[in-house]
C-alpha cells in the first residue's frame, strides 16, 4: 500500500480526499519533524492494519503485566513499543501509510503523539505526553544499548503509573478507530 500523495506543484491530487487532508497542525509537524506532505487518504488497507496494529499492542501489552520477566528498562522498552503499535493503529486508520510513518517517525513515540493528535485522536494529556516524552526513542531503553551502565532519565514514573497510561490510552484508541479491546485486563 502506498497511500502518500505528494503534493505537487500540478495539484495532481486523487478526487476522494478526507476532510482532514489538510490542516495546520499537520504543515507545522511536517516542518517541524521534516516530513513529506502528503493527503490523508482512508482506504480498507490501510483499516486493515490498523487493526492488526492494535491487536499487536494488546499482545506487547500483556508483558508489562505484574510478575512479568524483566527489569525498569524492559519494561520501558516494552511499553515504547505498545505505545508505538497503539498509535500507529490511530495513524494508519485517518490515512498515514506505514511506508510514510517509519520513514518519519521510526520509533519516536512523542512524534507519533503529535501526528495523532494533529489528525483527530484528540488525546491531549499531559501525563501521556510526558511519558511519550520520556520513551523517545524508545530503543534507548532496550538493554543492549545501556551496555555503559547509563539509564536515560525516566521520569519518576513507575509500573503502575505506566500501566494505567497504557490502559487509558488502549481505551482511547479502541474508541476512536473503533476496533475495541478484545482482551479487556485490569492490573491490581
Amino acid at each position: 500500500m502506498d497511500n502518500l500523495i505528494p503534493v505537487s506543484p500540478q495539484g495532481n491530487l486523487p478526487l476522494r480526499l478526507s476532510p482532514r487532508a489538510h490542516n495546520g497542525e499537520l504543515a507545522a509537524l511536517w516542518r517541524i519533524y521534516g516530513g513529506e506532505p502528503f493527503h490523508l487518504l482512508r482506504t480498507q488497507e490501510g483499516r486493515g492494519l490498523s487493526r492488526a496494529r492494535y491487536r499487536r499492542a494488546q499482545e506487547f501489552q500483556r508483558l508489562l503485566e505484574p510478575g512479568a520477566p524483566g527489569d525498569w528498562t524492559d519494561f520501558l522498552y516494552f511499553t515504547g513499543i505498545v505505545v508505538q503499535l497503539a498509535l500507529s493503529s490511530h495513524l494508519l486508520d485517518v490515512g498515514f501509510s506505514d511506508a510514510w510513518c517509519a520513514r518519519h517517525i521510526g520509533l519516536h513515540v512523542d512524534r507519533s503523539l503529535a501526528y495523532a493528535n494533529a489528525s483527530g485522536f484528540g488525546r491531549k494529556c499531559d501525563e501521556t505526553e510526558r511519558l511519550a516524552q520520556v520513551l523517545s526513542p524508545y530503543w534507548k531503553w532496550n538493554c543492549r544499548h545501556l551496555i555503559d551502565g547509563t539509564r536515560p532519565d525516566d521520569g519518576g514514573f513507575t509500573p503502575d503509573d505506566v500501566r494505567s497510561l497504557l490502559h487509558e490510552l488502549l481505551e482511547h484508541v479502541g474508541q476512536v478507530t473503533g476496533h475495541g479491546r478484545s482482551l479487556r485486563r485490569k492490573w491490581s
